[in-house]
């Protein structure tokens, strides 16, 4: 998890140290992948027209929105520009859930554990696109990133997946793909969206999240393949018949 407002999130801070000795205690001659340098850019063509996602509202967390979500300084649709990828350091949603209740930090969507009965069938969407959620600190910024612009919670948007954040608890092939079917919605959706990066890369200092053990380059193949099932195909033909049934609108004009 993660904080915009300058609180000590002590979860996060003992998965750090974690983090560092496990890397340090590596095998001589095993390249661990370092997840501060996890970014990939979006190229300005090859956008899906349209994506589908399973997604439904964690249970309650309507009522956690207004002490744990902003008001977006920039357009909510032209202004984003990132999306950046957590880990919980935590086994379970709702314990996740539980910084939006008490009013530190939040995101847009969850991605459940493999124990979790969620898992495998939807994510949970936690915050409104719309908003501002509080997962990365006002005062981080990379160079690589935007411009090197602060205040990323306002041009970004925030994904949570589950995971202990210890070497035995592997990130499920389910949990990338659905990571990575969310990015997809949102190259969609978000006609400027040009980074996708590791919360680690933005705060090195104090975070490694998702961790060494996260498939970025897994990822990375997934959001940028050419799919034919991101939109259904019930609508797909409707698409086609629509387009295939447009008439010319030459000469047209209005009177007045």
């Amino acid at each position: 998890m993660t904080l915009s407002t300058g609180m000590l999130d002590v979860t996060c801070g003992v998965y750090f140290l974690q983090e560092q000795r496990w890397l340090a205690s590596a095998p001589k001659g095993l390249t661990m992948a370092d997840p501060r340098t996890y970014q990939f850019d979006l190229p300005s063509d090859g956008r899906p027209a349209d994506v589908t996602l399973a997604e439904f509202w964690y249970p309650g967390v309507q009522q956690f929105w207004e002490a744990s979500t902003s008001r977006r300084i920039f357009d909510p649709i032209l202004g984003v520009r990132a999306v950046v990828l957590h880990a919980t350091a935590g086994g379970s949603s709702d314990g996740a859930v539980s910084v939006m209740r008490e009013g530190r930090a939040s995101f847009h969507w969850l991605v459940p554990d493999e124990d979790e009965n969620a898992h495998g069938k939807f994510v949970w969407a936690c915050a409104p696109e719309a908003r501002a959620a509080w997962h990365v600190q006002n005062a981080c910024s990379h160079p690589d990133v935007n411009g090197g612009a602060t205040k990323v919670n306002h041009w970004s948007l925030g994904i949570e997946v589950v995971n202990r954040q210890v070497t035995a608890d592997t990130f499920s092939d389910w949990q990338v793909e659905a990571t990575a079917q969310i990015i997809r919605r949102c190259r969609a959706k978000y006609p400027y969206l040009r980074h996708v990066v590791s919360h680690a890369k933005l705060d090195p200092a104090r975070r490694s999240d998702p961790g060494s053990s996260f498939p970025w380059s897994r990822l990375r193949q997934l959001v940028l393949e050419s799919r034919r099932d991101d939109v259904p195909a019930g609508v797909a033909r409707i698409l086609t018949r629509t387009t295939r049934g447009t008439r010319s609108l030459a000469g047209g004009g209005c009177a007045g």
